[in-house]
């Protein structure tokens, strides 16, 4: 179970990206925001930096975690994928509501990816060394 469950973080990142995803779509034709447009009602704009804000954090974690659970780590890296998903899940949604209340899923989802990180030097340092 344990080397599956990075491949299942990942898909929950994917999963997480796609809810993003409908929930601009859904904005844009709310407040009548047309493509390509990227400002408009604050609603809106809200649901586009969680789709923005949600792929860059993305384009660090993903690598990170595969990399951590490459170099001997799969069960640690898949749990500390599930704080970083948790994290972001929570940020998206407290986000949705008022921006000022992203603080909370914001730093959960850092301590997920930093606790990751480490797995992947620390991983990756080990198999340097032993090389």
């Amino acid at each position: 179970m344990s080397q599956h469950l990075p491949s299942l973080v990942v898909l929950l990142c994917v999963l997480l990206q796609f809810g993003t995803m409908l929930a601009v779509g859904r904005a844009r034709q709310r407040y009548g925001i047309k493509a390509p447009a990227t400002s408009g009602h604050p609603d809106f704009e809200r649901a586009f930096r969680v789709q923005m804000n949600t792929l860059e954090a993305s384009v660090l974690f993903l690598p990170t975690l595969w990399l951590a659970a490459h170099y001997g780590f799969p069960l640690w890296a898949g749990l500390t994928g599930l704080v970083w998903v948790i994290g972001r899940a929570w940020y998206a949604l407290a986000y949705l509501k008022a921006a000022e209340r992203r603080g909370g899923g914001f730093l959960l989802g850092s301590i997920g990816w930093l606790l990751t990180l480490l797995l992947a030097v620390i991983g990756l340092g080990r198999a340097l060394l032993a090389a």
